[in-house]
């Protein structure tokens, strides 16, 4: 058995990401044990004793992985956006679970002609686009349910990803302005880049292949 200092620990959320995530992490030669979606285990055994996964909350896994207590991680590039990055290395797009950051809100309804209330789980973000185009805002911090909130007169417009705009129709919206290109990254703890370099580094390079012959 490896002991936990030789052990490389990737974090990894449920869903969408994890299940694309899957084949590029075959490649490298890592398949879990157990299927997250079934078991109750957080911690999954892989086809390799020296790496393990960790089930965690999408929003989760940059803090995870900055403060050590996972090796590297999978997460979008809105999780990174909002949560900034501190103390992290992004060296790979995986491409994986690609989406755009967007304005959304009525058709044809023109802006209020004071502040602008944005609804959003995405402060962050909100706050720095709407502030590099001059405009004041008021964020209205949400978890669910972005779609509802121009409908009932919470927010004149939303900031949320958008994959086929489906939701957004159906519910009257439409999107609007485009904020970024959204795909799920590779991230890295600093210290376990220096600590545990041939082991990231060989994973780092066992994904990027399997990316390029995907793209082929």
């Amino acid at each position: 058995m490896p002991t936990m200092s030789t052990t490389l620990t990737i974090a990894v959320s449920k869903g969408r990401i994890y299940k694309e995530a899957l084949p590029l992490l075959a490649h490298a030669g890592i398949t879990p044990l157990d299927d997250p979606e079934t078991s109750r285990k957080l911690i999954l055994d892989t086809s390799r004793e020296d790496v393990k996964l960790v089930i965690i909350r999408t929003t989760d896994v940059p803090t995870y992985v900055q403060y050590g207590a996972a090796d590297v991680g999978v997460t979008g590039k809105d999780v990174l956006m909002e949560h900034g990055g501190e103390g992290l290395y992004e060296p790979l797009d995986l491409g994986i679970a690609r989406c755009r950051m967007m304005t959304a809100g009525f058709a044809d309804v023109p802006p209020p002609g004071g502040r602008l209330r944005v609804a959003t789980k995405y402060v962050n973000c909100a706050r720095r686009y709407f502030a590099e185009q001059g405009q004041q805002v008021e964020v209205i911090k949400l978890y669910g349910s972005m779609e509802l909130a121009p409908i009932v007169g919470l927010a004149d417009c939303i900031v949320d990803l958008v994959d086929t705009g489906n939701t957004l129709k159906a519910n009257g919206l439409v999107p609007q302005k485009h904020i970024a290109d959204i795909s799920s990254r590779l991230i890295v703890n600093r210290a376990s880049m220096k600590m545990k370099h041939a082991q990231v580094r060989e994973l780092i390079d066992h994904l990027a292949e399997a990316v390029r012959l995907r793209n082929a």
